[in-house]
């Protein structure tokens, strides 16, 4: 029978993005009395075996055991239940030392007076009462022995049982602060290990069962902890024990003569939100988002001239070739910055890189020449949102044997990714190609071929601003491939051109009448005596009815 208990008694952590004062935990408590064991046992043995019609168990069901042996109640968070203790206790008006003390006098009050409390051995401690922050650790300890598992509390747990308090326990009697060092600016090692402890604020919950026999309710030492609730505000909810979720119940064991066998289901009982709540609650919320949004843009204005500011580095970690005619190759780029794009003054705006040669002739050429270049982009327009280009890596592919033949074996340009991140970008080239044998020839035995006079020319210049790039064009050939790994790094912000906000001022004030402060402030003041003027014109020409019920509002309002 022992395999019909649930002995993961562990805490469970939590992150919901609803309300606390939503959860309600349904808790239930079960006498195990030798009568119900055995029937349970048996109804086992009955409906495991193959013939059931031979065995009737109807004598020794457990149906009709109900009134004190279990009770079933579901709590709210932070929902007061009172003990049978707490109800004797409250009764008397003069152990009330606290304002919570005497609203649960009232609260006790109005409880006998009515139909009672419809609990009888659960009850609740919320955050703030006494017991809730006068409970020792061994209680805690000892609510964690009577489950199945045993364990000894921890350097850091004994620490952390009295760091909840330690808000309360700084205040005195007359609500003053006192003298004592907050901040220890030469902390000792005892000191630091004995202080070192994590000190997050959360508000407890503790459900509670009074275990003692029939008749004899109300007594401190039969009390046991059920579940412990905590929570941070934040959405993090921690349950002690966890939810049995359809698994077995939880077993506890009172100390004592009678060793009394207890049964406990935990259960999450929390209504779910309906679909047009939610759909209601993600639209407040994003009219909350949209008004703290206007409010923030009406704070800072729109009077502004900003700059927004774009800077981009990337990062070419290597970079490979393949499908060329001749082998022994090597790179020679330069970059190309569009209009608004700048760079400093010492970055390298061109390269060369080593000569790759392969052992077999069409293999991958492999240049292990990592190089970083480093823009920056800036514009004035406010209405600009997008950056209309990017910079270019023009590059060109050569060859070079050990008879210093020296040949072009293809053209072509990168254009950088606008996505940060990491790229992995393939681009193909072409060449120039003079028809003819005798240019085939030259190119074979002495090397040369036709080149490029502007490289910008592999696609159509930034500086170009013509409709016909090429009217006679010429003729070309497809070379082979260049595998370029970038990883790009962007930084975008905007910020306020002091020089554009001086010049918009000086403006202002020369619309004013003047360069010096006194001629604006004169002139603010003469345009305020021409407004206070109209505004009485104005006035004159109302109604009296409608000036007196003006009036005679306002004097209630001030009244």
């Amino acid at each position: 029978m022992t395999d019909c208990w649930n002995t993961d008694t562990g805490e469970a952590v939590y992150r919901s993005r609803d309300a606390i004062k939503n959860l309600r935990i349904k808790v239930r408590i079960e006498r195990v009395t030798s009568t119900s064991a055995l029937s349970q046992h048996l109804q086992q043995q009955f409906l495991s075996r193959q013939d059931r019609g031979a065995i009737e168990l109807e004598t020794l069901s457990s149906q009709g055991q109900t009134g004190d042996n279990e009770e079933e109640l579901v709590v709210g968070w932070q929902e007061k239940f009172f003990s049978q203790y707490e109800m004797e206790l409250f009764q008397n008006e003069a152990a009330c030392q606290t304002p919570l003390d005497r609203q649960y006098h009232t609260e006790v009050k109005a409880l006998n007076r009515g139909k009672g409390r419809r609990n009888r051995r659960i009850f609740t401690y919320s955050d703030h009462d006494r017991y809730t922050s006068c409970l020792p650790l061994h209680q805690l300890q000892h609510a964690t022995d009577i489950f199945t598992t045993k364990s000894n509390p921890t350097f850091l747990a004994e620490r952390m049982a009295s760091v909840r308090h330690r808000r309360q326990e700084r205040r005195t009697m007359d609500s003053s602060v006192p003298k004592s060092k907050i901040i220890n600016w030469e902390p000792t090692e005892e000191f630091v290990r004995s202080r070192h402890v994590v000190n997050n604020v959360m508000q407890t919950m503790h459900i509670m069962g009074d275990l003692g026999p029939s008749g004899r309710l109300g007594q401190k030492e039969n009390e046991c902890l059920l579940v412990t609730i905590k929570t941070d505000g934040c959405g993090t909810v921690i349950v002690k024990p966890d939810f049995n979720k359809g698994k077995e119940p939880y077993r506890i064991v009172t100390e004592g003569e009678r060793r009394e066998v207890w049964r406990l289901t935990v259960e999450n009982v929390s209504g779910s939100m309906k679909p047009e709540d939610k759909v209601r609650e993600q639209n407040m919320y994003k009219d909350l988002y949209i008004r703290h949004k206007e409010y923030l843009n009406s704070l800072v204005g729109q009077d502004f001239e900003m700059v927004r500011h774009l800077r981009s580095k990337d990062i070419v970690t290597n970079f490979s070739a393949q499908g060329f005619e001749y082998d022994n190759l090597y790179i020679h780029f330069f970059m190309e910055l569009p209009n608004n794009w700048s760079s400093r003054p010492f970055q390298s705006m061109s390269g060369v890189t080593q000569t790759c040669r392969t052992k077999t002739l069409g293999k991958v050429s492999f240049f292990s020449y990592p190089f970083n270049f480093e823009a920056f982009y800036m514009t004035e327009k406010e209405s600009d949102h997008s950056v209309p280009q990017w910079p270019v890596l023009y590059f060109k592919v050569l060859s070079l044997d050990s008879w210093q033949r020296y040949r072009t074996e293809g053209y072509g340009y990168l254009l950088f990714p606008a996505m940060p991140g990491k790229h992995t970008m393939t681009c193909h080239t072409w060449r120039p190609l003079q028809m003819g044998t005798v240019s085939a020839l030259r190119r074979f035995f002495i090397g040369g071929s036709p080149e490029l006079e502007d490289h910008s020319y592999v696609r159509i210049p930034g500086t170009f601003k013509g409709e016909r790039l090429s009217r006679f064009g010429f003729c070309t050939e497809t070379t082979g491939s260049v595998t370029f790994n970038l990883n790009c790094i962007q930084q975008a912000r905007a910020f306020v051109d002091t020089a554009m906000l001086k010049k918009r001022r000086q403006r202002v004030f020369d619309q004013l009448g003047g360069f010096s402060q006194q001629g604006a402030v004169c002139t603010i003041l003469e345009a305020f005596q021409r407004a206070r003027k109209k505004m009485q014109e104005a006035r004159k020409s109302l109604p009296q009815d409608l000036i007196s019920s003006a009036s005679q509002l306002q004097i209630e309002s001030s009244a």
